[in-house]
């Protein structure tokens, strides 16, 4: 092995190779087998030489730059010994390389890992209702975004600027990493929201309880949410501390018409007045009722368009009495029950006003949706056929021939619809002019 000699930084800096020369190789006088090599084009590289299976090996250990010398000596005597030992320190490289590349592998394994378990259930949710809406209606969708909104927002049409949104139910729970959601904490969580708010709390662990089962179908988050998992959390516990749902049963009876119509009529605001009278009148729902369009009116067929959570849409007869309150409300903008406040342009649900009026007539607990339970129960008077009422009313179908066979044309639905209204307001004893 010629040109061998003690090797310094100083000299390896300085080594070239002579014109015509490929490249140049200088041997280290100190640890045998050590070598520098370096080539007409500039690169210079630590090289290794050693006899192996009756061969002369010569492999490469690096750039130049990627070892002092002091490293380099190391490492060649590290081969060196594995030669001594009838071992190739080519293979043994390739071990090393293996290994490094696993322990990388490991390493970002459990990286990921751990960015897994601190994956907020916010981020979760998030995608869940982007990948779930197409699937949903817009009242579902709603549900989910009221109940997990994160409050201290400014109350639309509120008439306090102060006045903030309070959290939803799931908020909380939302606000923790995924992985932390487990069967104790779900349960303390039902057990605090089933102090304040139990029935939003029966519906937001519903929807929890499908939101895991989500998760646990995503690759992306299958690693700290199972479907066995998903299952535990919602345990029964925690649907007990939220109790069971009882039904409503608030209504108005045949004596109470007198005393609700006159609070009501009474009230300042007309439009409110002549909302809750058309919800007691239609038997619709609040919502539907408040979404009410001037373009849903048809007063020459005499027709509301109702916007239906069941079938899209339904037609109920506008009843003299109904479209004579209507035709006495003020157009401000697209909607009937307009207001100028709300974000969505119609009236927020009446709730208080409605409590108060209610508290003056000495009918305390009756609800919105309570008016529309009146409705019904007051078409008992009539003996109308339970049909007509529930298609008014937009219920679905309990029969195969009320599924399939029975369509009633609108002009029947307003004869039993135009005798519910009379019969009620002869009861309240409100005279209708002609």
């Amino acid at each position: 092995m010629a040109n061998r000699e003690t090797l310094t930084s100083a000299r390896l800096q300085v080594l070239e190779c002579r014109p015509g020369q490929q490249q140049v190789l200088l041997w280290d006088a100190k640890v045998q087998g050590l070598g520098v090599r370096a080539t007409s084009a500039g690169a210079k590289s630590w090289v290794f030489q050693y006899e192996f299976g009756g061969k002369t090996v010569r492999m490469t250990l690096g750039a130049l730059d990627a070892y002092r010398l002091s490293d380099a000596r190391q490492q060649a005597e590290k081969h060196r010994d594995s030669v001594n030992q009838g071992r190739d320190p080519r293979v043994l490289k390739l071990e090393a390389v293996a290994a490094d590349s696993a322990t990388r592998a490991a390493t970002a394994e459990e990286a990921a890992r751990q960015r897994l378990q601190a994956v907020p259930a916010s981020e979760a949710w998030a995608a869940y209702l982007v990948a779930r809406k197409p699937q949903w209606g817009a009242r579902h969708h709603a549900d989910h975004l009221l109940l997990s909104r994160a409050g201290g927002l400014p109350a639309a049409g509120h008439w306090k600027p102060e006045y903030r949104t309070k959290p939803g139910p799931l908020a909380a729970l939302l606000q923790m990493p995924l992985s932390a959601l487990d069967g104790p904490v779900v349960t303390a969580w039902a057990e605090t929201e089933g102090q304040v708010r139990p029935t939003s709390a029966r519906l937001g662990l519903r929807l929890l309880r499908a939101f895991l089962g989500w998760c646990s179908e995503q690759p992306s988050y299958a690693g700290v949410m199972s479907a066995d998992s998903a299952t535990r959390i919602v345990s029964r516990s925690a649907r007990e501390a939220l109790g069971q749902a009882r039904p409503k049963n608030d209504y108005l009876e045949k004596s109470q018409l007198a005393s609700w119509f006159q609070q009501v009529r009474a009230l300042p605001n007309d439009t409110v007045s002549a909302y809750l009278q058309t919800l007691l009148l239609t038997g619709a729902r609040p919502g539907e009722v408040r979404a009410l369009k001037w373009s849903d009116m048809d007063t020459q067929w005499k027709s509301l368009r109702i916007r239906d959570k069941v079938e899209g849409e339904r037609q109920i007869p506008l009843t003299p009495y109904v479209a004579r309150l209507l035709a006495g409300l003020p157009k401000k903008n697209d909607y009937v029950f307009w207001s100028t406040n709300s974000a969505s342009g119609y009236i927020t649900e009446p709730t208080k006003v409605h409590t108060d009026a209610c508290t003056r007539a000495q009918l305390p607990g009756l609800t919105l949706h309570g008016l529309r339970r009146s409705f019904a129960s007051l078409t008992e008077w009539q003996e109308i056929p339970v049909g007509i009422v529930a298609q008014l009313q937009g219920h679905k179908p309990s029969a195969t021939a009320e599924k399939h066979y029975r369509r009633r044309p609108l002009d029947l639905l307003r004869l039993h619809h135009e005798k519910i209204e009379a019969w009620i307001l002869e009861q309240a004893g409100v005279s209708v002019p002609v």
